[in-house]
């Protein structure tokens, strides 16, 4: 290659390397480039933004609907329910007598469903209706006051059922006196009780949606297992929503609100979608521009650019940009079949907007950081992630054996020990100082060994994670705090892409003052020029 075409090549070069680390009001001075992208994403956090807030209030009514059924539920088919649940369980009855009136009591609540009931409830026709089992010991004896146990450990389980149709006839009388309610209470491990109903939540009307329809599984279990004299009932209700078969809404309000909301929706996925195409571009030339840099350095240098120069050209900012636009796009179309009632997908649809929309708001930093002071704060994130994940990983294997210790010595003792994940849940409350005293407070005394040793394990696990590891973690960032400062005003390290550039200037970049200073108003100094290069 000739002298004259080597030089020019790398001057080309220069100048594109150059305006590819500009940002966009620089480029706009420098060859008029409109900021497309720019202007494109602060649409798109607007517009993103009120999609969800949209959905947002859409969801609530059908979270309220959920929770509010359920309170229901449990006022209608729990006898002597008081509102308030008792521990993880809803109540607990302590006699026989008590066991029979509440599973009697929960048929008979079925059975008289549609007189009763404030909701718009009904029985799910093609279910088996309400269904009863029992599981329990097969065989066995049992004489406590002789210290004598005979028993066969093996269950055996014996279900009968109540169809909506039959419970008012005299067939459901011979069910409810057969032998299958004669309960042996020293063999009965629990009583399931099971029952579908369907619901349809007419206050989104008042929203002016179209209302969904909903089937609740309900779920009672008398649990006897621990067999000490106290069954305690659990309720559970799983909601599905449902595609209403045959609805017919009068009102051109509600319709032309969805039509509304369905073409706004539009064009928020064509706003995404614009999006994707230019951060997709922008990538795919930087990778070009990026290849071109690497053999031109290889031929003239011989020898291979580092690997942190490389990282300079992947912009991580449009990657994220582009996770984001995948994902609202995904979710619009989700939530637009949602509004028309062709699905019912709503956990899908918020977990796809609610995190395209938490994306949308960090890649707000990145225009930020154009200004030195915040960039600081940008700066300081990305030196000290390598140091903290390192620093994590060692301080979370002293974490992880005291979460073991905590579950097996204190689990008997304290309801916070009970299981694993409550045990990390609790300890990582304590590392943020919350709940101290009542962590201390109601550690049982039955045992005086283990009672010691809860003192010398919270004492030592506060004082090991607050005093010293906690400490140690915010010095960390303190100290890449201290070296971005410090490298702010002597000058960044100077790797073989900034030596590259420091000999290019400013030829052909430097334009006079624009009228436009509402968009360039992110204006470098010119000492900010030798700051090191982030995307």
């Amino acid at each position: 290659m000739a002298q004259s075409d080597l030089d020019l090549k790398e001057t080309a070069l220069k100048e594109d390397l150059k305006f590819y680390f500009m940002n966009p009001c620089e480029k706009y001075r420098a060859r008029r480039q409109i900021p497309w992208k720019l202007a494109l994403q602060i649409l798109k956090i607007l517009m993103v933004t009120t999609q969800l807030i949209f959905f947002g209030l859409s969801n609530q009514l059908v979270v309220s609907f959920k929770e509010e059924n359920t309170v229901a539920f449990k006022h209608l088919f729990l006898k002597g329910y008081s509102g308030v649940d008792e521990d993880d369980y809803s109540c607990s009855i302590y006699t026989q007598q008590d066991a029979y009136d509440s599973i009697f009591y929960v048929i008979n609540q079925y059975r008289q469903l549609k007189s009763i009931s404030l909701g718009t409830l009904g029985y799910d026709q093609e279910g088996s209706g309400l269904k009863v089992c029992k599981q329990q010991y097969k065989k066995g004896t049992m004489l406590p006051s002789n210290d004598t146990l005979n028993i066969d450990v093996s269950t055996e389980t014996e279900c009968i059922f109540f169809k909506p149709q039959e419970l008012a006839g005299k067939k459901a009388e011979l069910k409810l006196n057969s032998s299958f309610f004669n309960l042996e209470f020293y063999r009965l491990i629990q009583v399931e009780i099971s029952f579908k109903l369907k619901g349809i939540a007419l206050q989104t009307i008042h929203a002016r949606e179209l209302p969904d329809c909903f089937a609740f599984q309900n779920t009672i279990t008398f649990n006897n297992r621990a067999h000490s004299g106290k069954i305690k009932i659990y309720f559970d209700s799983d909601t599905d929503i449902q595609e209403c078969k045959d609805w017919h809404v009068f009102g051109s309000v509600l319709q032309k609100n969805t039509q509304y909301i369905l073409v706004f929706d539009g064009f928020v996925i064509l706003s995404c979608l614009a999006s994707l195409i230019l951060c997709t571009r922008s990538i795919v030339l930087a990778l070009r521009l990026q290849k071109r840099f690497v053999n031109f350095f290889l031929y003239k240098y011989k020898r291979r650019v580092c690997h942190a120069d490389r990282l300079e050209f992947i912009n991580g900012w449009y990657v994220l940009v582009i996770i984001s636009d995948v994902m609202t796009i995904i979710g619009s179309i989700l939530k637009m079949e949602i509004k028309a009632k062709n699905l019912t997908s709503y956990d899908v649809c918020s977990i796809l907007l609610g995190t395209s929309t938490l994306f949308v708001w960090v890649g707000v930093i990145r225009y930020l950081g154009y200004f030195q002071t915040y960039n600081v704060l940008i700066l300081t994130m990305q030196a000290s992630l390598p140091k903290v994940l390192r620093f994590c990983c060692c301080a979370g294997m002293i974490y992880l054996g005291y979460t073991f210790c905590g579950w097996i010595v204190l689990g008997p003792y304290h309801e916070k020990f009970e299981d694993l994940n409550t045990v990390a849940e609790c300890l990582f409350s304590l590392v943020n100082g919350d709940d101290m005293f009542a962590t201390f407070a109601q550690i049982q005394r039955k045992s005086t060994l283990v009672w010691l040793f809860s003192r010398l394990y919270l004492y030592s696990f506060i004082s090991l994670f607050i005093y010293m590891i906690l400490s140690l973690f915010i010095a960390l960032i303190t100290d890449s705090y201290d070296t971005i400062k410090k490298y702010q005003e002597s000058g960044f390290p100077v790797t073989d892409l900034h030596e590259f550039l420091r000999d290019h200037g400013n030829v052909g970049y430097r334009k006079e003052k624009t009228s436009m200073s509402f968009i360039c108003c992110c204006r470098r100094r010119q000492s900010d020029d030798n700051l090191i290069l982030i995307n």
